[in-house]
This record gives C-alpha cells, sequence and structure tokens, in this order.
C-alpha cells in the first residue's frame, strides 16, 4: 500500500483524509438525528440547536489551543501563525473544549438534563471513519507512533515499521462501543452514563497510546494531550473509582 492513499478520478486525486473527514461529519450526524427520532428526546429542539452550537464552538476553539502546546517551538517559528492556528487540531482538544461548550451553553439555556447519551455512538462512529483518512495520509498526519519490531507495524513509506496508532484507535473505539452496549442490554443506565462511560475510555486509551508516539516536546515527561487526557479522567473519576453508581438497577429480563 503507498501513502499517502488518496482517491483517484481520472486524472483528478482526492484527498481519503477529506472525504471521510466530510463522511464523519454527514455519517455521525445522520445516525444521531435516526436515534434521535428513535428514541424519546426530553431536550427540545430549539435546545439541541443551542446544545450543537455550544459543542461545535467549544470544539473548534478546544482542539485548535491544545494543538497549539503539542509543540510550541512549531507556532513560535510559523510564518503565518494564523494558517498555522487552523491548519493544526486535535480530537482530544475538539473533544474536551466541545464538552466544555456544552456544558456552558447548557447553563445559559437551564438544561440540566444529560445531553450526551445520544450522540455517543455517532461521536464514535465519526471518529472511527475520521482515522481511516488520517491512517491514508500515511506520515503526512502525525498520528502514527514509533518505530516497532512487532507484527503490527506498517511502513508508511519511508522504510520504517511503524506502530499504527490509527489502527489500534480504531480497534479500541469499537471494543468501547461494544462495551456500552453491552452494558446497556445487562443495566439500566443512569442518565448520561453512556457518554461519560465513551469519555472516560477514550481519554485513558489516548493517554496509554501518547506513550509509543514520537512526541517531540513533553512537560515533566508527558505530552500536552496526555496532560489534558489527564484533566478529563480527572472529570469523569466516578467511572473508574464509583462506576456502580452510574447504574440505577440491573435488568433481569
Amino acid at each position: 500500500m503507498q501513502f499517502p492513499f488518496n482517491i483517484h478520478i481520472g486524472k483528478t486525486e482526492i484527498s481519503t483524509h477529506l472525504v471521510t473527514e466530510l463522511l464523519a461529519f454527514f455519517i455521525g450526524y445522520r445516525y444521531y438525528s435516526y436515534l434521535r427520532k428513535k428514541n424519546k428526546d426530553s431536550i427540545s429542539d430549539l435546545q439541541r440547536l443551542f446544545i450543537i452550537a455550544g459543542a461545535a464552538g467549544g470544539a473548534l476553539i478546544g482542539s485548535r489551543l491544545l494543538a497549539l502546546t503539542e509543540d510550541p517551538r512549531l507556532f513560535m517559528g510559523a510564518a503565518n501563525k494564523v494558517f498555522f492556528i487552523f491548519g493544526n487540531k486535535t480530537v482530544v482538544g475538539g473533544m474536551l473544549g466541545g464538552l466544555i461548550g456544552v456544558e456552558l451553553v447548557k447553563k445559559l439555556i437551564k438544561v440540566k438534563t444529560s445531553s450526551g447519551d445520544m450522540m455517543t455512538y455517532p461521536i464514535i462512529l465519526a471518529l472511527i471513519i475520521g482515522r481511516i483518512g488520517c491512517f491514508a495520509e500515511g506520515l503526512k498526519e502525525t498520528t502514527y507512533g514509533k518505530a516497532t519490531s512487532l507484527f503490527t507495524g506498517i511502513d508508511f513509506g519511508d522504510g520504517i515499521k511503524r506502530h499504527p496508532l490509527q489502527l489500534y484507535e480504531i480497534f479500541v473505539l469499537i471494543c468501547i462501543w461494544i462495551m456500552i452496549r453491552a452494558g446497556e442490554k445487562k443495566f439500566s443506565y443512569e442518565d448520561g452514563t453512556k457518554f461519560k462511560l465513551f469519555m472516560a475510555f477514550y481519554l485513558l486509551q489516548r493517554f496509554c497510546f501518547e506513550f509509543i508516539k514520537p512526541n517531540p516536546f513533553l512537560i515533566a515527561g508527558f505530552s500536552s494531550i496526555q496532560l489534558a487526557c489527564f484533566a478529563g479522567m480527572l472529570y469523569y473519576w466516578k467511572v473508574f473509582v464509583k462506576p456502580f453508581e452510574l447504574i440505577k438497577k440491573r435488568n433481569y429480563a
């Protein structure tokens, strides 16, 4: 397989990464719309619109801000700093920024119920689609891992086998989806539990995988993404320390 792996239509070459990003947003939103029609939503259409806007705005800001801290030296040396800011983003920053944006909007519009459960599976699906595009980019997208001699290593085009972190993440996302779905069938979750489980375990896997990523800039031995993940895991500490408080009752049916 040759990297970057792009789509060719005649003489036209289209970025697979761009296509998968667009598909991730489109399919993720369509899946969310389907789930919202299928399940009763206690949040009104207008409130949902404000919440989605808060999530989008928070994700836009958070993804760019955290990306700047991955290696501040690159930002300081960039000729066009505005272009650099908008040209770099990170999923963890987007998710945490989106979370902050949603919580702020919910306080403004006085929504106290959880708004994340219905978005959980669509977000997981969108991330899986997006990571396919990251993988297709090869070395152009800095989501690959360190060099490895393991059988999972992939040569992205420079003769060195590296950890395909994009594929690792896809595998973990599928496992998280299965875990949440299995628990949903076996237990009656408290409101918001699905989203909390997803966020907690997603941040945990990103924290762990960062150790096998060639991060050029570290703070006390950790990357900025790891520190952000750790902060997010502290926010969801009950998932790890008191998981049974997230369960209403066992379903024996």
